[in-house]
């Protein structure tokens, strides 16, 4: 989140906002149970397969979508999601792909084509994963041909065994800031997305970004309101405030993620409206997979992503 924009929002409202970061939806997740008496949080940005989670969990208010008078901008096409019918808990933000970093300094970008390539012998100590279990687990489950959102025990065991003989390549886990590492020359290649790569881009022209041709995962995060929330009018101002196209611009142009908003594109430069890394090709997210709530077995994966970070 720029922090102008939040100095422009306090300027305008007097209202005061605290802004915290969370590396992984589980360490969010975590921290509002810890504060489920009183959340200290009027609003939260989860990603979509924790919505529903959340939502089972009593942890989130329904929305009044009569508080926003700038959602019309949201595209109706990135509404009515199935983690969220009618959006009665939740809002898109920001949404993207997780596909391929490299560094074609170091590798030859013709070479990349598939999630698979991060496994060739030749990337020991390369690699780059981001710190989300579901994400990371996503990618070895697909290459077994298996579903992203199982819940079967066997195959996310099956996907922990391959990820395992990825390890001798894993040089960090990083959801931060995944686009440093690239850009200082740690890491060739691995997990990224793909604002964070146009960041890193920006940075370092070798910096590229591959979509998979197993197809990329599919991700957006969310505005939501805990239900313990105290200032639950603020929240409303705040993402009404977020919602307007001059302020979703400040957003993408600082972040690199975009920003689902119908009159964003009239005030950004061309180049980056056409960029296929900052707006990803329509085919590229129809060929994308959303992660879902796995219910229960998100304490199967921890299991085995713990496991593994510390294989």
């Amino acid at each position: 989140m720029p922090s102008s924009l939040i100095a422009d929002f306090t300027k305008e409202t007097d209202i005061e906002v605290i802004y915290s970061t969370f590396e992984s939806n589980e360490e969010m997740y975590a921290k509002l149970k810890l504060l489920s008496k009183n959340s200290g949080y009027d609003l939260v940005f989860p990603s979509s397969y924790y919505i529903n989670k959340m939502v089972k969990d009593g942890m989130l208010q329904k929305l009044d979508h009569a508080k926003l008078t700038n959602l019309h901008q949201i595209p109706t096409h990135l509404l009515n999601k199935e983690f969220d019918p009618q959006n009665q808990y939740s809002l898109p933000y920001i949404y993207g792909l997780t596909g391929i970093g490299i560094n074609a300094e170091e590798i030859d970008p013709s070479k990349i084509t598939s999630w698979a390539d991060l496994w060739k012998p030749e990337y020991k100590g390369k690699v780059l994963l981001t710190s989300d279990a579901r994400e990371v687990f996503h990618i070895a489950l697909l290459l077994n041909g298996k579903s992203p959102n199982t819940t079967k025990e066997l195959e996310i065991k099956q996907a922990y065994e391959k990820l395992v003989k990825l390890m001798p390549n894993v040089l960090v886990f990083n959801s931060d800031s995944p686009e440093v590492p690239y850009v200082q020359g740690e890491v060739a290649l691995g997990m990224i997305w793909n604002g964070s790569a146009y960041l890193g881009n920006k940075e370092n022209s070798n910096i590229q970004f591959i979509y998979p041709k197993e197809g990329a995962i599919f991700w957006m995060d969310n505005y939501a309101i805990p239900k313990k929330a105290k200032n639950v009018e603020g929240a409303y101002q705040f993402i009404d405030f977020l919602l307007r196209p001059e302020n979703a611009k400040i957003v993408i142009e600082r972040m690199g993620f975009s920003m689902p908003n119908e009159g964003v594109k009239h005030l950004l430069a061309p180049e980056m409206v056409n960029n296929p890394v900052l707006f990803p090709p329509a085919e590229e997210v129809e060929k994308g997979i959303m992660q879902g709530d796995v219910g229960r077995a998100v304490d199967i994966y921890e299991k085995y992503w713990n496991k593994l970070k510390t294989n």
